[in-house]
């Protein structure tokens, strides 16, 4: 399944390359809003919040009340994580926040399960060069992703993968490492990063696992009607 990405910075709808370097920006979201009718999932990222520079929490709302969405960026607290689900998020995407000094973070993971319930809980695992990495890809941590997902999994209803070496590229995505990730667990598995074509997508949708994707939807590459 296509999930496509609605990411936010500013007050606007953006893609970044590399988490970084801005690509696309637009001021219009009704005009996003209509084109993602009607799939049954949206990902929807503050990166001010993520990058603590601000809120868009009144955009959030207005997705969240046309669209069913799934909501992340910078979610650090339990409040935080209720707070979405108040506005409207479906489920609640959590990352840093699981982890502590390198490692999974059972306590908080917990935590975060017992506050939203952890059929809400989306747990956000990140990799660069093999390894999780953390607070904006900024931190790299000693674990991988499969073995991250094998230990949150009693707390987390599902898992969103990014492949942070090839996000915003369009150069194509990891499948192997994606599969690592997917046979680490028996739930529900989003994938992240560079995912460029169809071919990606029905490949993933094959093996289980749903694509988020941005970059290739913004700038054209990847028809959403085929």
């Amino acid at each position: 399944m296509l999930i496509p990405a609605i990411d936010l910075k500013g007050g606007k709808v953006v893609q970044l390359i590399q988490g970084e370097k801005l690509a696309v920006e637009s001021s219009d979201l009704d005009y996003w809003i209509e084109r993602f009718a009607g799939f049954p999932r949206v990902n929807v990222i503050d990166l001010d919040a993520a990058m603590s520079t601000g809120s868009n929490d009144g955009l959030v709302r207005e997705i969240c009340r046309r669209l069913p969405c799934q909501v992340g960026g910078g979610v650090r607290t339990t409040d935080r994580a209720v707070e979405l689900v108040g506005i409207g998020a479906r489920k609640v995407i959590v990352g840093s926040a699981l982890f502590k000094e390198g490692r999974v973070d059972i306590d908080s993971a917990q935590r975060f399960a017992d506050a939203v319930g952890v059929e809400r809980l989306i747990g956000a695992v990140d990799s660069k060069r093999g390894h999780v990495v953390t607070h904006g890809w900024k931190s790299a941590t000693a674990t991988t992703a499969a073995k991250a997902v094998r230990a949150l999994e009693p707390y987390c209803g599902e898992f969103l993968y990014t492949h942070v070496d090839l996000e915003g590229l369009m150069q194509g995505t990891d499948m192997s490492a994606i599969m690592a990730v997917r046979q680490a667990t028996s739930r529900r598995v989003t994938a992240a990063g560079g995912i460029t074509t169809w071919e990606e997508i029905d490949r993933l949708d094959a093996a289980g696992v749903d694509a988020v994707v941005g970059m290739a939807v913004y700038t054209g590459q990847l028809p959403l009607n085929r």
